[in-house]
């Protein structure tokens, strides 16, 4: 059987999911979370009469393949209204960083220009390059007025004028696009295709969840057996945390 006939055969179920019962895949990419699953059961296959003996339903190992059908189409059609209606958010991922880079230029190049000047340099200060994506924006305004302000102070540095116009202009073009991206993330909440992608989902990780732990019960005492029921991705972010070095506390001074 197809996804495509996964998917319908599972679309009543999985619709008729509550939103209180909704479970979101936060923790793990919905493409890993369905290999997984696909790979479990596998395993559940080959250890299925002890697990049905500890009590886990006889017809949700078989129903699996479905769960997980039934989400890979959900997944897609989802990913192609996300790549549709979410272009803001892609531009802003692209433009954003080119945006913080001329903020902080900006920054430098006032404190040195302004130098010997402490009323000018305690109002660039007071820009401080911390807080959000709005903040920023009204940090590239202030910091063109300002430096339009100061004109010959910056010269004298061999400041090129031409940014000061540059940051009125991304200041401007940025507020509209945060804004369209803010109104792309609204209506991605009231998103259809994203519901029923995360109803796939709990409907695949309730079946998911039943024989992870049920093959952790039975085979709590077989190291080889027992690492098939644990999230392989989870376990190598887990490892990854770990060898992070730990941030070293400074010591108070009593």
């Amino acid at each position: 059987m197809g996804i495509q006939e996964d998917y319908k055969k599972k679309l009543e179920v999985i619709s008729a999911i509550k939103d209180s019962q909704i479970k979101k895949p936060h923790h793990i990419p919905v493409g890993i979370y369905i290999q997984e699953a696909e790979n479990l059961y596998l395993c559940a296959l080959n250890d299925k009469d002890a697990l049905i003996a500890a009590g886990l339903a006889p017809g949700l190992i078989e129903d699996l393949p479905a769960r997980c059908g039934a989400l890979t189409a959900a997944e897609s059609v989802w990913q192609e209204e996300w790549k549709a209606t979410n272009k803001s958010a892609r531009e802003w991922k692209e433009q954003s960083p080119i945006a913080y880079d001329l903020r902080k230029k900006l920054l430098a190049d006032f404190l040195y220009a302004f130098r010997k000047h402490p009323g000018l340099v305690k109002k660039v200060r007071a820009i401080s390059p911390i807080g959000g994506h709005k903040k920023m924006i009204e940090d590239l305004k202030d910091l063109s007025l300002l430096g339009k302000d100061n004109t010959r102070l910056l010269e004298a540095i061999n400041f090129d004028l031409s940014l000061l116009d540059k940051a009125e202009q991304t200041s401007r073009e940025m507020a509209v696009l945060l804004d369209e991206m803010n109104r792309d993330k609204e209506r991605e909440k009231h998103s259809k295709a994203k519901k029923i992608r995360d109803q796939a989902y709990t409907h695949l990780k309730e079946a998911v969840d039943e024989v992870l732990e049920t093959g952790r019960f039975v085979f709590r005492q077989d190291k080889n057996r027992l690492g098939r029921y644990a999230s392989e991705y989870r376990r190598q972010i887990k490892s990854k945390q770990k060898r992070k070095p730990k941030k070293r506390q400074k010591r108070k001074v009593q």
